[in-house]
């Protein structure tokens, strides 16, 4: 696996891949079946489990509708308090940004905390053009590192290795990182994470630039918050002399007490803990404590076209605890790198169309990577109807329409190859405005049920669909037959009647 999105297939083509690795299927299914079951004893033990979902999406809610004037405070706090703020309106200004804040330095590495602002980027690649290391810290990450591979699951981001896998990857490749494994390194999982500890070390302890993302900013105090089970992410924002902190502009929360109701639904839903191991806050510099130089990099890359979007903006409040990939049956058959996107999953297959449009053949093709169960809208706890979102999300790849990009009102063509679809759509709606006509439809099926085919075949990719489903034979009278019938009453049947 390649480490670039760019140039992958459309979500089908590459699922169709996916699904055929049977010890990629394993991995899978035995990671996220362990993950959600945890999770749902962990949120068991809150009687208000309810109450605080519905707190936190109407805290998002309000922030996105104020966004303008939190961000404003949000600066002026961290200006106040000794940082530097940086706004980056695409992944390419956010990179420069990055990349000319390590070159004022004179350092040629850094490290990094896991980021997921940094993956949508590509900060990485970046950084690496210009001669400058990035080294990840994360253990899931590094392993992704060293494997040259890509992430393919928000929390778990090796989650498709196995520990044999991760042991021989370790072997082969940690030494041209650094210090290299063990001799006679085993899959025992201490074993393996002492490698990983040992190797890193070294780096926490030479480097002179660190780099993170933020779960959440504070606009009130221009403070940051990063949490983590590792410790890693604490070493990485406390050692270096100089953090830069690549963050999306929708992470920040107005007040410390609106930190109350995520920080006990964002490690039950991600890692099924009460509380996150490490839970680090810094706000700006001190000169006794800390790096002496921190800046943000305000990250917004489609993030404001998303929130022009009354119905798609609720993707905005994810908190990425990746709750809704472990109970979905499509990433579990699938995996991550099918979503072609640094946010697999159903989140991403609402969010990244939003950021990145759906012009291109991929993009256009992540609102149908779903199976609109609603597993996913169940355990969100800022309580993002995906399945909406992805119905929208549809109706844009098949009819195109007026959206905004880079801030601007443009309107968009459909998406090729959904000719019939919208043929067959506008048929449809056609019938339901006009009660006579569609009545006429009911009947006739009604009186040729008897015709019916068991199976109607489709031409093409639609033939895999046809094979496996039977028609539902109409039935022998429509309801407002049986109504008018039985009750001997009529609520309309002419133009403008009831519908």
């Amino acid at each position: 696996m390649s480490g670039t999105y760019l140039g992958m297939p459309s979500f089908p083509r590459a699922a169709a891949a996916s699904t055929r690795d049977m010890r990629l299927r394993g991995n899978l299914r035995h990671a996220t079946h362990t993950i959600r079951a945890k999770r749902a004893q962990a949120v068991e033990e809150l009687g208000d489990w309810q109450r605080l979902r519905a707190a936190g999406a109407a805290l998002k809610e309000r922030t996105l509708r104020h966004l303008d004037h939190y961000l404003e405070q949000l600066e002026a706090a961290v200006t106040a308090a000794g940082g530097h703020v940086h706004w980056a309106r695409d992944a390419e200004e956010a990179n420069r940004i990055v990349t000319d804040l390590v070159r004022e330095t004179g350092e040629s590495e850094v490290v990094k905390v896991k980021s997921m602002a940094t993956q949508e980027t590509g900060l990485n690649e970046a950084l690496a053009k210009s001669g400058i290391s990035a080294y990840e810290t994360d253990l899931a990450e590094l392993i992704v590192q060293l494997g040259d591979d890509l992430p393919s699951h928000i929390l778990v981001p090796a989650i498709h290795r196995n520990r044999d896998q991760i042991r021989d990857i370790f072997r082969e490749k940690m030494g041209s990182w650094g210090r290299a494994a063990p001799k006679g390194l085993s899959d025992d999982p201490a074993e393996l994470a002492e490698a990983a500890r040992l190797h890193l070390r070294e780096k926490f302890l030479d480097a002179k630039v660190g780099v993170s993302g933020a779960n959440f900013m504070v606009a009130e105090t221009g403070t940051l918050v990063v949490v983590e089970s590792e410790g890693n992410g604490r070493m990485c924002l406390t050692l270096p002399e100089t953090l830069i902190s690549v963050v999306g502009i929708e992470k920040i929360v107005p007040t410390w007490q609106d930190l109350e109701v995520f920080l006990q639904t964002l490690p039950r839903s991600s890692t099924a803990e009460r509380m996150n191991p490490y839970t680090s806050t810094w706000t700006g510099t001190t000169d006794e404590d800390g790096p002496s130089a921190f800046h943000l990099v305000l990250l917004d890359n489609g993030r404001t076209d998303a929130l022009a979007d009354t119905v798609g903006r609720q993707a905005l409040r994810c908190i990425r605890c990746s709750a809704c990939l472990n109970v979905c049956p499509v990433y579990e058959r699938a995996g991550g790198h099918a979503y072609g996107s640094a946010y697999p999953g159903p989140i991403g297959a609402i969010l990244t169309p939003q950021l990145r449009g759906v012009q291109s053949e991929l993009d256009a093709s992540l609102p149908y990577a779903s199976s609109l169960c609603g597993a996913c809208y169940e355990v969100c706890p800022v309580a993002i109807d995906i399945p909406e979102v992805l119905v929208h999300l549809r109706e844009r790849v098949v009819e195109g329409g007026t959206v905004s990009v880079r801030g601007q009102r443009t309107t968009i063509r459909p998406a090729k190859g959904h000719a019939a679809e919208r043929a067959v759509m506008r048929a449809a709606r056609w019938a339901f405005d006009h009660p006579r006509a569609l009545r006429g439809g009911q009947r006739l099926a009604s009186r040729t049920r008897r015709l019916t085919p068991r199976r109607l075949p489709l031409p093409g990719p639609g033939k895999a669909w046809s094979d496996s489903r039977d028609l539902p034979r109409p039935a022998a009278e429509s309801f407002r037959d049986w109504w008018r019938r039985t009750r001997g009453e009529d609520h309309g049947d002419g133009e403008g009647g009831a519908r």
